[in-house]
């Protein structure tokens, strides 16, 4: 058989032209698609990775904000309790404070109260004393009030104790001015010259005297030399009585105070 060689290289040659086009129009676009598609797939895949990543990192951040705004909520909230605690205690000790305040004021007034009472009792009673005291004495004694008074207190001169006298002799000494003599009425001179006489010989020395009226004595005389005093008046008397009424007046409160908690 023979060979037809024109043929087989026109067959040949149809063949190259067949693949060629096939590479040219066939083969190289799906090369290219297929390459497309991968590159493709590739960057959707990294795309989607990327945004898992992201939303990773999101995820992490709103996380790690969630706890910092848990941390500093609970910060708050302590830090605001702490405050109101504070505040409390602060509000509950001015209230306690205030009370003390308002108990305190109404101590003073009651108080202030139960002088002014006590010394309108006590002015009451040394006069109603006085008239009767001047009364009585008058009554019993043969000489005047006054002269009843001057020898009580000259008699009191003679009759102090060595401690007093030590102490009122050593007055009477350093004293640059006279002694004080105070009476609550103008003593006449055979009364003054008694006192004279009797500080004289007490104290053994010449005593400078200066004699001055004081109402406040209360029907008595005082002697006074740098701090040092001896006196004899109707106000000894009465400071017993004060004593008394102040003991009569604190005791009212609280008889008030236990009848109220009875009732109640």
């Amino acid at each position: 058989m023979l060979i037809d060689w024109f043929t087989v290289a026109a067959q040949a040659l149809n063949f190259l032209i067949l693949v060629w086009l096939l590479r040219r129009l066939l083969y190289k676009p799906i090369l290219n698609a297929i390459d497309a598609r991968e590159k493709g797939i590739a960057a959707r895949l990294a795309d989607a990775i990327a945004k898992k990543a992201e939303a990773q990192k999101e995820q992490d951040d709103f996380r790690s904000k969630n706890q910092a705004w848990d941390a500093q909520r609970s910060a708050l909230l302590s830090k605001a309790t702490d405050e109101a605690k504070t505040e409390k205690d602060r509000l509950v000790a001015e209230a306690h404070k205030q009370a003390d305040s308002l108990r305190a004021t109404q101590a003073a007034a009651l108080k202030n109260d139960q002088e002014r009472l006590s010394t309108r009792i006590i002015s009451l009673t040394k006069d109603e004393v006085f008239g009767i005291s001047r009364k009585a004495l008058v009554d019993l004694a043969t000489v005047s009030l006054e002269e009843r008074m001057g020898e009580v207190f000259t008699r009191r001169l003679r009759e102090m104790d060595p401690k007093s006298k030590a102490a009122l002799a050593a007055s009477i000494k350093a004293e640059s001015d006279p002694a004080i003599v105070r009476s609550a009425f103008a003593l006449p001179d055979n009364q003054k010259a008694a006192i004279q006489n009797a500080l004289n010989e007490t104290f053994s020395t010449d005593v400078r005297l200066r004699f001055v009226t004081a109402p406040e004595t209360v029907c008595g005389i005082e002697l006074s030399a740098n701090g040092q005093k001896i006196a004899w008046s109707i106000a000894d008397y009465l400071a017993s009585l004060d004593q008394k009424v102040a003991v009569l007046l604190a005791a009212e409160p609280a008889a008030k105070s236990a009848v109220h908690a009875g009732a109640e």
